[in-house]
């Protein structure tokens, strides 16, 4: 089921904080990828369907620096086909002793119009990464060469990342506080409830900054606070 453009569009406009409790409306709690922060917080909402790359632990004599001479190396392989406008998810075992990627990599990935980059590893030259226009998401920076600590195997299979469950296809969500994973059966629905709870979530933080109570206000159960929302959202277009 391909995204899309008006569910992008919308994912675009809301926060993983927001798709979390949509998420555990459906009895989906654990969705947000664990222990995984953005390079650079203030790039605009990362969204696309998964392409996924697997590590295992490496093991040395199938891992010399030469491997990366071999165009099917699945690395090298996995950055030439992620598709555009597909984020890329690695499964580095939550081990961010060595990198996951470098910066030429994520140029790539850039270049090719791949919508981000997520690792529950780390990732070298991450001064570098954070400056470039695509989002890219990690545990924290990690100079040593994939190669010490992973070996890339399988591309585009079912992975885990930061202890969600990530299959290809799925709908990834990334902002200034984490990634969220959205099963792809569910991202129109979540998306257009997403929306609505943020219209929602706007008016009423607009109203406790004014200075009123939560109390009946937040979850809305009385009268009153569903016919300020409905006058809300007339007045603003929400």
């Amino acid at each position: 089921m391909a995204l899309n453009q008006q569910t992008k569009e919308q994912l675009q406009k809301v926060s993983t904080a927001t798709l979390c409790t949509a998420l555990f409306k459906r009895g989906l709690r654990n969705q947000f990828i664990q222990d995984v922060r953005p390079l650079d917080p203030n790039k605009g909402n990362m969204v696309g369907e998964a392409f996924t790359l697997r590590y295992i632990p490496a093991r040395e004599d199938l891992n010399p620096i030469s491997v990366f001479q071999d165009r099917a190396h699945p690395q090298r392989k996995a950055v030439e086909e992620c598709p555009p406008g597909a984020v890329m998810v690695i499964d580095s075992r939550k081990d961010a002793r060595a990198a996951s990627a470098g910066s030429i990599l994520v140029s790539r990935l850039m270049v090719r119009g791949v919508a981000g980059v997520v690792t529950d590893g780390g990732f070298r030259d991450s001064p570098e990464i954070a400056r470039l226009e695509i989002p890219a998401y990690h545990n924290r920076p990690s100079a040593p060469t994939n190669l010490t600590l992973h070996q890339a195997l399988d591309i585009n299979v079912p992975i885990g990342c930061g202890d969600v469950a990530v299959f290809p296809g799925d709908v990834i969500v990334g902002d200034g506080e984490g990634v969220i994973v959205i099963p792809a059966h569910l991202a129109d629905e979540i998306a257009k409830e997403a929306t609505e709870m943020t219209a929602f979530e706007d008016f009423v933080t607009e109203e406790v900054l004014k200075g009123r109570s939560i109390l009946g206000l937040y979850p809305p159960t009385d009268e009153q606070s569903k016919v300020d929302f409905e006058a809300w959202r007339a007045k603003t277009g929400r």
